[in-house]
């Protein structure tokens, strides 16, 4: 969802407050959220499409930022590589495949470029300009493809900020808990997500695992992108996208394989569905 449709302060246990209304008012529409526990998302009605376009067949590359993910000592090790076990069977599950009445076919979302494991310490905080610069490292030695997502992971030691104030998980301004965006126009827009460590209760499922709290998060953007990639596509009048409008109400819940995901808005069924 877009930041400015907040209209309340978040009450979380992580003690965090939300950032200011009036520097979440500038935020860029382009820029869209899951929005952080006890936020209040406005269901208004059907989603409508504005447009701008989805991607029919999509494809998504990881880019594990911080050295942690490839350190078969750490416990990140197998986070990242349980997110590409995810990554590698969600689009062909019945979870994606409830995109088809926006236009979106299932695919392998794994068949594209190789994933990046940059083993270069990421900052503290990884502001949306330093997820734009991640990627176009990535993409300075691969090819670019329109139809592919690239969803930036960054360890627990890092928190996202947005540049308004409103920040993630470990941030002074907990807000959301993933976003994507988009970089350019037409043809060669970049899709892209952030995707910070669930690593305080406004982003957590109560006894759920950190990697599973991530699916959950890599199954709403990859979900959003793909039917709203650069602002222009399948939303409500409130600004809520399919995934927004069912985050954490009804609860989130395991799909195919036992990786976490949410309930997604159906306009067919006007209601909140699994699959």
């Amino acid at each position: 969802m877009r930041l400015k449709d907040l209209k309340y302060p978040l009450a979380l246990s992580c003690g965090l407050a939300m950032a200011a209304t009036a520097a979440a008012q500038e935020l860029p529409a382009q820029i869209i959220y899951t929005p952080a526990r006890g936020a209040i998302v406005a269901k208004a009605g059907n989603v409508i499409n504005h447009g701008g376009g989805i991607i029919v067949s999509a494809k998504v590359v990881f880019v594990f930022w911080g050295p942690s993910f490839n350190n078969a000592a750490s416990p990140d090790f197998a986070y990242a590589r349980t997110l590409q076990a995810d990554r590698n069977q969600f689009g062909t599950s019945p979870e994606y495949k409830v995109l088809q009445e926006y236009g979106v076919q299932p695919s392998n979302l794994g068949a594209g470029t190789p994933d990046w494991f940059d083993t270069s310490a990421p900052p503290a905080k990884v502001t949306d300009s330093n997820v734009r610069a991640e990627v176009n490292r990535y993409l300075a030695f691969n090819a670019f493809d329109a139809s592919t997502v690239y969803e930036v992971v960054i360890p627990r030691t890092s928190y996202s900020d947005d540049g308004t104030g409103a920040t993630s998980c470990g941030g002074p301004a907990l807000a959301y808990c993933a976003y994507h965006s988009s970089n350019g126009s037409g043809a060669n827009a970049i899709k892209y997500s952030i995707q910070p460590y669930p690593s305080c209760s406004g982003c957590k499922v109560t006894s759920w695992s950190d990697v599973q709290n991530q699916e959950h998060f890599f199954c709403h953007e990859t979900r959003e992108a793909v039917t709203d990639p650069t602002g222009g596509g399948w939303w409500d009048s409130s600004g809520a996208e399919i995934d927004d409008k069912c985050a954490w109400t009804p609860s989130p819940f395991f799909g195919t394989g036992s990786y976490g995901c949410q309930y997604e808005w159906s306009n067919q069924r006007r209601m909140c569905v699994k699959s």
